[in-house]
């Protein structure tokens, strides 16, 4: 059995990918069709929170005292509140070629993060691939200024995804090595119990308010991919494969996300991919590529033990 975890890993991770991949153009279909971002945010969290405690049911039990919980709401509110908030009320402006791309800038973002709150050391390598992943990020934000239609981008979508990127690094920064405490099941039921707690006062109203007669089945069932394929079974594929596999090797996995996003959007008509997508694509794998390869102060403090 033992053998096969590292198979078992990359077959979770890819999964994940995929799906999530296709969460962008399911997404922006089902807001297309009836249902808002604000609403699709509530489904998803609140969704998510009954399915992950239901399915805690059924896994061992894991006593979490008062000071973790506490540290596990103010986790929702940076890795679930703000990041998918933001990401999809983001996406619902801008195109979904546009979201996916965005979606690669979180390793750059930890990067920065984990050298200012965790003293990480910056390399040149480092530097170089935040360089080339900003210069992606601009072409981006400076097209969608321009852009006639939410097919080619939107400025205010393509920043608001920008942020959500920030607001899960900072999550990953300052609360990773709690996550990594518990089981995938504890950890998120309480992160969506917390977010759900954080969201529903304000947009409980309009998810009653949905026409239901107006709002095609399409968009519903579009609706119950977000919920529960692209939410409660991703995050469990992914943070199987994070159980075994390095981080730079997770990382990588990235890559997939907007290529299976790019290609469902192009082929449905959500979005239309331009030259100058091809080079933001180029710049910001660049530049993730260079931050994930370059060595961590665990490298480099190993290597200075081993001379």
């Amino acid at each position: 059995m033992d053998n096969n975890r590292p198979l078992v890993a990359h077959l979770c991770l890819f999964l994940a990918c995929v799906f999530w991949g296709l969460m962008a153009p399911v997404g922006k279909d089902a807001m297309n069709h009836g249902i808002s971002g604000v609403e699709l945010v509530t489904l998803r969290v609140a969704g998510a929170a009954v399915l992950f405690w239901l399915a805690s049911l059924f896994t061992k039990r894991e006593r979490v005292p008062g000071r973790d919980l506490v540290r596990l709401f103010f986790a929702g509110l940076l890795g679930l509140v703000f990041n998918q908030c933001c990401y999809i009320i983001g996406l619902g402006i801008t195109s979904p070629i546009n979201a996916s791309i965005v979606t690669t800038s979180a390793p750059i973002f930890a990067m920065v993060l984990s050298a200012i709150i965790l003293k990480e050391p910056v390399t040149g390598k480092k530097a170089t691939g935040v360089l080339l992943g900003f210069s992606g990020a601009l072409i981006l934000v400076l097209g969608s200024a321009s852009a006639s239609s939410s097919k080619e981008g939107n400025l205010g979508g393509d920043l608001l995804c920008l942020f959500a990127q920030f607001s899960f690094a900072l999550y990953l920064a300052l609360f990773r090595p709690l996550v990594q405490r518990y089981s995938v099941f504890t950890v998120n039921k309480w992160m969506f119990t917390f977010a759900s707690a954080a969201v529903l006062p304000f947009t409980a109203g309009r998810l009653a308010d949905v026409d239901l007669a107006a709002t095609p089945p399409s968009a519903w069932l579009e609706a119950a991919y977000v919920v529960v394929v692209g939410t409660f079974l991703c995050y469990i594929l992914m943070m199987t494969g994070q159980r075994t596999l390095r981080p730079t090797v997770v990382s990588i996995y990235n890559y997939l996300q907007p290529v299976v996003s790019v290609v469902v959007s192009v082929v449905a008509g959500l979005g239309v991919f331009s030259p100058g997508h091809a080079v933001a694509v180029a710049l910001v794998f660049a530049g993730v590529w260079l931050v994930t390869k370059s060595k961590s102060r665990a490298d480099m403090e190993r290597q200075a033990e081993g001379r």
